[in-house]
């Protein structure tokens, strides 16, 4: 596309409420759009630390977007772009950030104090400097909400995150008992804190001293130095307190204003040679350096101090009633308290990381952490399992987190399952015993033992991975593909951390689509069908297919219909129906063969007549568009006219006004009616260019023309004459507008194009709520692994097609781990939609059988019993996550809920919150040379 030079409107800002002056005339909406895309592209393409950008209000940067045409973001209360919305919106008013801003008012600049859980996208969006600057030239309005951008994690995790909400601190100052809001970057110095902190309470900086006061304990002396806030580890909202110098005395060391003794606890670890994994701590005690330079053999340290909570040091020995400690709420990290919870009650883990585990400390591995994470995780569930029920600040891991998994930092609510899978993988790299990971080539199987193969698939795996996770969690499956066209047959073995099972479903729901002839061969006709409910498009067509009697060869293509245009094409099969919703408008067009590659015609009706004309709605849309296929590389106005003549034909009237629904039988005209309508007689010939000959215009003179075609664009926003000799160049999607006058009214029943259905029509009796819905596990383990083919964008590359192909995938169980962990798909997510499957699943507690699902006999048990779940309830983009363990020793589930800690029964941990599984193998079976069997507890 040809760029407008708008170098003029660049310097000027367009001259549309903006300052500057300038003699431009005012951007169109065309123009601003234009510049914006440019100014955001040149941002993208200068990405660095502290590059500045804006906060504005959703709800404000919405209508610009419809102004402008963009449309990018979505409204999130019917599913409907802004653009198909609303295609004459107005420009908007001066931007409006109120609705973000805690009290809705305030003054300019960093101290305003955003709406806390803002989501991106939903709530707000961000834009560049130089996108802002214009948007304020433009529109003017505010207040401005300036926010910088950060880099967030180490090596190849690093990333950019504009930090949206700067680190909140309660500054409190004893002498009169005042608190004082520090908002201040993560990522500043504890020398800028100093700074600000004496600014905003005008003392010298020789006579301040800041304590971390986490949990109203003094931690730990802030000393001065360049140590950022975030490798600190202080949290958002927490407490600071302030000292001077001056007032601190030997008689009143430890001792607050009021003279009461404080528990002063040290925050970093001793200075001891020696760590908790049983190595020597780093220089600075956490992770300004990444040379841990661990030392084998090196004897535990038995009395080190707290890192994550501040209540002193205790034994790491394991207790009678350790394990009951809970994980306090560090702003919407209850998803991250419920994975930890199950992790530190899994034994096999518990017993590992209560030993020394130094030795197995891989600090080389460029795919781990350095080791940091699996210390951070073992000091944690040390302090866990430690005496006591004091709950638990996991400070330092939550830094960790942030550090090595930026997507995890900040204080938005994330995935307790997407944690789960980081954790165990960046624990595994931590803990890999292979020092050096050898190459291994991958073999090309063909014909070989199942046996053989996955054997030596295990031994390569193992040659590169090898630690306490593989060793506990690691189990192997079958994967088989095969192509659709050459059956060409792929046999792979990959190991598994755990199973994403999907939640079949029973519950039918109604819908009503109608069905359009893609070759006017027919009237459209409605169908009411039942369809599983968590379904997809594919079940949809088939049941649809089934209704209409589709006959061999033909095809159905489903398009959601909105503001008479097509909002979407519904040709993804994959597509879950629940992203369709009860008040949506579904057709599906009618066609032979397939409509794969093949060019579109799409048609849409324009009221031009005299009583629409004198209601003021000029050019109104009506009716449901058409679809048909033009099958022509380059084809001409002609071509389009004949093709709108085919699609129009059923709608012909009857020569009479009497018989205007005559001959209509089953969606079908009558013969004699068929006879009627199969000829054009001229109505439909397109119009003669003013510049053909006079020989050519006497052709067409004596035949009265009827509907005048124009062709438009994308967003209907112009409109072009189409003539007979016109060629169309409009790419794979040509749309053309159809112009009804009452004329046309009178020879076309444009009834049938009217009152299109809603895919589920409401009645006003309300109907009794139905009862939740159930399964079983073993349900969704077949589900998962039965046969299905894969998605469009998961094509495999046939090795004997040499081309992408749709293959079918079958998945088999081959060998399973001592803990195996399964994640029900409760969530799901597509372009339209984001859905949660509340959906109860009955999983046994004891004796969970998997023989029957395993192809592989290794001697091994198959009998698994649980002893964790996490569980989540609520909704999508919040909700909140606890978690129920179990303690082996006492044979009692306890409720973790962050922090509180309680009791519960066995019979009540079955809700259709659970979300994640976790079994433990109950027994081993090996046996002996003498061929005696013996039965092992696992884990014990």
């Amino acid at each position: 596309m040809t760029m407008i030079d708008s170098s003029c409107l660049m310097e000027n800002g367009g001259g549309v409420g903006g300052g500057g002056g300038g003699s431009c005339l005012p951007c169109t909406p065309e123009e601003e759009k234009q510049i914006v895309e440019e100014l955001n592209r040149e941002a993208e393409r200068d990405l660095k630390e502290g590059n500045l950008y804006f906060v504005v209000s959703s709800r404000w940067f919405s209508k610009w977007e419809r102004y402008v045409g963009q449309g990018f973001v979505d409204n999130l209360d019917n599913g409907k772009s802004l653009e198909s919305q609303d295609l004459d919106a107005e420009r908007p008013g001066p931007i409006d950030n109120s609705d973000i801003i805690e009290g809705g008012s305030g003054n300019e600049g960093d101290e305003l104090e955003l709406v806390r859980a803002l989501l991106e996208g939903k709530d707000y969006v961000l834009v560049p400097k130089k996108v802002w600057e214009k948007l304020v030239q433009w529109y003017k309005g505010g207040p401005t909400l300036p926010r910088k951008m950060i880099s967030q994690g180490v090596f190849n995790r690093k990333q950019f995150n504009v930090e949206v909400y700067p680190l909140c601190l309660k500054l409190i100052d004893p002498r009169d008992d005042s608190e004082s809001t520090i908002r201040i970057s993560k990522k500043a110095s504890l020398q800028e804190l100093y700074e600000r902190v004496c600014s905003v309470r005008r003392v010298e900086r020789e006579k301040a001293s800041i304590w971390d006061y986490f949990n109203k304990q003094k931690i730990s002396q802030l000393s001065d130095s360049n140590q950022t806030l975030e490798e600190l580890n202080l949290q958002m909202d927490q407490e600071i307190l302030l000292e001077l110098k001056e007032d601190s005395s030997p008689s009143q060391s430890g001792k607050d204003s009021t003279g009461n003794e404080l528990a002063v606890v040290t925050l970093e670890p001793p200075r001891s040679p020696v760590s908790i994994a049983g190595g020597p701590v780093m220089s600075n005690g956490h992770s300004s350096s990444y040379s841990l330079n661990l030392q084998p053999g090196s004897a535990l340290n038995s009395s080190f101090t707290d890192m994550d909570n501040g209540f002193g040091a205790s034994s790491v020995r394991r207790v009678e009633k350790g394990g009951l400690a809970g994980l306090q709420n560090m702003g919407n990290t209850c998803f991250m308290n419920s994975a930890l919870q199950c992790l530190v009650h899994t034994p096999q883990l518990v017993e590992y990381f209560l030993q020394d585990y130094s030795e197995e400390i891989n600090t080389q591995n460029p795919l781990g952490m350095h080791g940091e994470l699996a210390l951070a995780f073992g000091d944690l569930l040390r302090k866990l399992w430690s005496s006591g029920r004091t709950a638990v600040a996991p400070r330092v891991f939550k830094g960790k987190l942030a550090l090595f998994a930026p997507q995890f930092s900040g204080y938005n609510q994330h995935d307790s399952q997407e944690l789960l899978a980081f954790l165990l993988d960046g624990l595994h790299e931590d803990l890999n015993r292979v020092k050096q990971k050898p190459y291994i080539e991958m073999k090309d199987w063909s014909g070989e033992p199942d046996e053989e193969i996955a054997d030596e698939c295990w031994r390569n795996h193992k040659a590169r991975n090898d630690s306490v996770i593989v060793d506990v969690c690691q189990g192997q499956y079958k994967s088989t593909l095969v192509c659709p066209i050459c059956s060409k047959i792929s046999v792979t073995f990959d190991p598994f951390m755990y199973l994403s099972l999907p939640l079949p479903s029973t519950v039918t729901r109604s819908m009503t689509v109608t069905v359009f002839y893609g070759d006017g061969s027919g009237l459209p006709m409605p169908y009411t069908i039942s369809v599983l409910k968590h379904g997809n498009c594919r079940d949809l067509s088939q049941a649809l297919g089934t209704a209409c009697c589709l006959k061999g060869g033909e095809s159905l293509l489903l398009a959601e219909v909105f503001d008479h245009k097509i909002y979407r094409l519904l040709e993804n099969p994959f597509e879950p129906l629940v992203s369709i919703k009860d008040e949506d408008r579904i057709v599906a067009y009618r066609f032979s063969g397939k409509g794969t590659g093949r060019r579109k015609l799409e048609i849409i009706h324009r009221d031009k007549s005299t009583l629409e004309l004198l209601k003021g709605n000029v050019g109104k849309s009506f009716g449901t568009p058409l679809i048909t296929y033009m099958d022509d590389d380059s084809p001409t106005g002609a071509d389009i006219y004949l093709a709108a003549c085919k699609l129009l034909s059923p709608l012909k009237r009857a020569c009479s006004p009497t018989m205007a629904h005559s001959g209509k039988e089953n969606g079908l005209l009558s013969e004699a009616n068929a006879e009627t309508s199969s000829s054009c007689n001229g109505q439909c010939e397109p119009p003669r260019d003013q510049s053909m000959g006079d020989t050519e215009l006497e052709d067409t003179s004596s035949q009265e023309l009827s509907f005048q075609l124009f062709l438009t664009d994308d967003r209907y926003s112009s409109c072009k004459p189409i003539f007979k000799d016109s060629v169309i160049n409009s790419g794979n999607q040509i749309k053309v507008v159809v112009e009804w006058t009452e004329k046309e009214q009178k020879l076309y029943d444009s009834s049938y194009l009217k009152d299109l259905p809603e895919v589920y029509h409401k009645t006003g009796y309300t109907t009794k709520k139905t009862r939740q819905e159930a399964v079983s596990l073993f349900s969704c383990l077949e589900a998962f692994l039965t046969e299905e083919p894969l998605g469009p964008d998961d094509m495999w590359y046939c090795p004997s097609c040499k081309e992408h192909r749709q293959a079918t995938k079958k998945l088999d169980l081959w060998m399973l781990p001592d803990i195996l962990v399964f994640h029900l798909k409760r969530f799901s997510y597509s372009r339209y939609l984001k859905n949660k499957l509340d959906t109860f699943v009955d999983f046994p507690i004891h004796n969970l059988d998997l023989s029957k699902y395993v192809k592989k006999n290794d001697g091994h048990s198959f009998t698994y019993e649980l002893f964790a779940i996490s569980n989540h309830y609520g909704g999508l983009g919040g909700g909140h996550y606890t978690a129920f363990a179990k303690l082996i020793d006492e044979n009692r589930w306890y409720s973790f809920d962050d922090s509180r800690v309680s009791p519960v029964n066995e019979d009540d941990i079955k809700t259709s919150a659970a979300y994640v599984l976790f079994y433990r193998r109950v027994r081993t079976e090996s046996k002996a040379e003498s061929g005696e069997t013996s039965q092992v507890e696992a884990g014990s």
